[in-house]
């Protein structure tokens, strides 16, 4: 069956005719669009298949950054709403299908082969556990999979906008900086792209320190995080600082989510952030403030942890799910 299956983030939409067979996905023609440069996601849309034909499109399932109401979605990170039975009005597509990105990325795992993983922690997987998928890029997004019958279920959450919990007294001193901008702080504020340079920028304050040059130069090509994380590496004392900030939050996170869905059989760090920092994990706090659930830490130090390094798992993710609704 094929199938026009998209993938819409903050920074970039990615598109792809697949054909979907058997559970496999292969991708025909695969296009990355910068989502802010466009009005709407129908612009995109309309643009891909005028240059590439989709005439003999069964199905249409597009992943969206944000909570999906029916077939209705008030993307986060996006100034778009997005209507299903308008799409196919417009557009003349059959069986347009929305589903949140996260969702549709944990679709997608089962489509990827074991090279399209970096094995963080083995752990001692849970036979028939749930499994979560956190993702840090442009927002923070967070799915669960409900194991039923032996089978993983996706489910979305909006997880990432839950209260941002500080745990010692630099922690509540980023809080502190983020309320005077902020009315509520999540997770997403501190564990994402943007939330990576927010520590950075409190912690040149926290030390009276100026801005360099590269960090002006970074803001004006709206590339902060690459930037940071290049910047670490390079030993800039600033960067290193808040990257290490970052993957301890990122751990405390991703541990919170594990415990709230009870995760025993997994959790997957996916979006565009984990991979670039997955070398540097292991020997961050990130698995230590995972681990530190207090009570539950024999729990917790159990579960295995995988980088997702494929980042068209959404995209493949989409692909499934809409050649199975539009299944009789």
């Amino acid at each position: 069956m094929k199938v026009l299956a998209g993938d819409v983030g903050g920074t970039n939409t990615r598109l792809a005719l697949c054909e979907v067979n058997d559970g496999k996905v292969l991708r025909l023609v695969h296009n990355i669009e910068p989502s802010a440069s466009h009005g709407s996601l129908k612009e995109i849309i309309q643009a891909f298949a005028s240059a590439h034909g989709a005439d003999d499109v069964r199905a249409v399932c597009i992943g969206l950054p944000g909570p999906v109401r029916g077939r209705r979605a008030q993307l986060t990170n996006l100034p778009w709403v997005v209507d299903a039975d308008q799409l196919e009005r417009d557009l003349g597509l059959p069986s347009i299908t929305l589903l949140n990105d996260l969702e549709a990325n944990a679709h997608g795992l089962s489509t990827l082969a074991d090279a399209d993983f970096l094995v963080l922690r083995e752990g001692s997987p849970e036979r028939g556990g749930n499994a979560g998928l956190v993702s840090a890029g442009t927002g923070l997004g967070q799915a669960g999979m409900h194991f039923l019958r032996g089978k993983l279920y996706p489910f979305p959450t909006e997880g990432g906008h839950a209260d941002f919990a500080p745990s010692n007294e630099l922690e509540w001193n980023l809080l502190q900086y983020l309320q005077r901008t902020h009315e509520h702080v999540s997770w997403e504020r501190v564990v994402s792209g943007p939330g990576l340079a927010t520590v950075y920028e409190f912690l040149l304050e926290r030390a009276g320190a100026n801005a360099p040059q590269w960090w002006q130069e970074a803001q004006s090509n709206k590339e902060p995080a690459e930037a940071i994380a290049i910047s670490a590496d390079d030993g800039d004392e600033h960067a290193n600082a808040a990257v290490d900030l970052f993957l301890g939050l990122y751990g405390a996170e991703a541990g919170n989510f594990a415990l709230k869905i009870f995760a025993t059989g997994g959790i997957y760090l996916g979006g565009g952030i984990a991979p670039k920092l997955a070398k540097r994990m292991k020997g961050s706090a990130f698995l230590d403030r995972f681990d530190g659930k207090g009570r539950m830490r024999r729990l917790v130090e159990q579960i295995p942890i995988k980088v997702v390094l494929n980042e068209s798992a959404a995209l493949q993710g989409a692909a499934l799910f809409g050649a199975r609704h539009a299944e009789p």
